[in-house]
């Protein structure tokens, strides 16, 4: 069989985001990453993640181009706690822990994101 030219991986997300210094910023404190990696070309910036990347960009950004439902989730061992986290941040959570497994939530720009526990 010969092998496709597409591979079954994803290389990164990218995040539409309205102000990309802010957004890395944000970003970086919830995961609790240094905030000091470079911003290329005015508009990029790649999160120093495990496994599957995240890009935050500002030039893909428009209210039309905000995720109304989580393209992925981030893990957590621990959903209770994650949750709490996210409420002393004063994240805007959008639902209440479902199946004692995952919640939503909302990033600055009105991104909905997801939290699950693995």
């Amino acid at each position: 069989m010969k092998p496709k030219p597409i591979l079954n991986q994803i290389g990164t997300v990218f995040i539409p985001v309205s102000n990309i210094q802010r957004a890395r910023d944000w970003y970086c404190d919830i995961l609790g990453l240094p905030a000091d990696g470079e911003i290329l070309f005015g508009h990029l910036y790649i999160m120093p993640m495990k496994g599957t990347g995240i890009v935050l960009d500002s030039k893909i950004f428009s209210e039309e181009n905000t995720y109304k439902a989580p393209p992925f989730h981030f893990n957590t061992t621990n959903i209770k706690q994650a949750y709490q986290y996210m409420n002393n941040k004063n994240v805007e959570i959008t639902t209440k822990i479902e199946n004692n497994h995952w919640f939503n939530f909302k990033d600055p720009d009105g991104n909905h994101l997801m939290i699950c526990q693995c």
